[in-house]
């Protein structure tokens, strides 16, 4: 009896080991596949780059500041940087907003993101998000001055207040995140900064203000950097935005249209748009990622409309 207990014994431990051997066995396997495939792939990628088959936009291991970051185009801007290698910092005012933009980041695209609540409108928190970038990352290449909401009205309904509010959101927050970011880009070497602004901005219509004029003081700060900071190579451009899918947008459509999909109403409200539909989101940022990238590294000083043609300006 003891001898038969005993060879079961050993007949179970000795299977219990090989059982672990081929678990250890099949991870080394595994873990050898996988670092061919990447090797592959590595190699596979670059020589599409060398051909000239893929683009690579040299954005790794640039970091990059977006202010407006948690949601829209900061959000799918912050998100893009991150996919293609860039470290990202994120700003916005709303605290749990921007901890759920963090998170949908890092998880979508492995990359750390730190998040900073910040506004813009106040000139010590704009110093505070680029020296808590630099503090994090060691340094700042990229600024995307994208903080912002629409807001016009016919001249007589905007009063002093309004147009404050507005010229300190969108105006005099780009012009103090710039202020303190660009030492740190000459010290450096260089650096990219987006201005977001609007395609109204080149043709302001009928009840646009006060948006229309503090988007058009915007791209003239855009024009006027550039000049000053191209001996530093420093590149300043704007991005001219039209009409594009926002929370905004979205609210219209579920209170105007709740029937309808989202494409249908998007053809629906975009029959005066050349295009013939609103934007979305990362049609802007790919516009964004390239002019901040080294794609562009003799593009400053201009304006890139993305408004499916309804501008009537270049």
């Amino acid at each position: 009896m003891f001898n038969e207990n005993h060879s079961a014994i050993i007949e179970v431990n000795i299977d219990v080991k090989f059982f672990l051997f081929l678990i250890d066995y099949t991870i080394k396997l595994s873990l050898h596949w996988i670092k061919l495939y990447r090797l592959n792939c590595d190699s596979y990628f670059r020589g599409m780059v060398e051909r000239g088959i893929v683009m690579d936009l040299g954005l790794k291991d640039k970091v990059a500041l977006i202010t407006g970051g948690s949601k829209g185009i900061g959000f799918e801007t912050a998100k893009l940087l991150a996919r293609e290698g860039a470290k990202v910092a994120i700003c916005a005012r709303n605290e749990e907003h921007l901890q759920n933009a963090r998170e949908k980041i890092a998880e979508q695209t492995g990359q750390e993101v730190l998040a900073i609540a910040c506004d813009v409108r106040i000139k010590e928190d704009c110093e505070r998000a680029v020296t808590e970038t630099v503090r994090h990352f060691g340094r700042i290449d990229i600024l995307v001055n994208n903080a912002g909401t629409s807001f016009a009205k016919p001249f007589l309904e905007v009063d002093t207040d309004d147009w404050k509010a507005d010229l300190d959101l969108k105006l005099f927050g780009a012009i103090h995140c710039s202020r303190f970011a660009v030492p740190y880009m000459k010290k450096q070497g260089g650096g990219a900064i987006v201005n977001v602004t609007a395609s109204l901005a080149k043709t302001p219509g009928a009840s646009s203000m006060p948006t229309s004029i503090s988007r058009a003081a915007g791209m003239a700060l855009t024009k006027a950097m550039s000049k000053d900071l191209g001996p530093d190579n420093i590149r300043v451009n704007t991005v001219c935005i039209g009409l594009i899918r926002s929370d905004q947008i979205e609210k219209r459509w579920k209170r105007e249209a709740p029937d309808m999909s989202w494409e249908e109403y998007s053809k629906e409200i975009g029959r005066s748009i050349p295009l013939g539909r609103i934007g979305d989101t990362i049609e802007a940022a790919n516009v964004i990622a390239f002019l901040v990238s080294d794609a562009a590294s003799y593009v400053t000083g201009t304006s890139v409309n993305i408004d499916g043609g309804s501008s009537g300006a270049l």
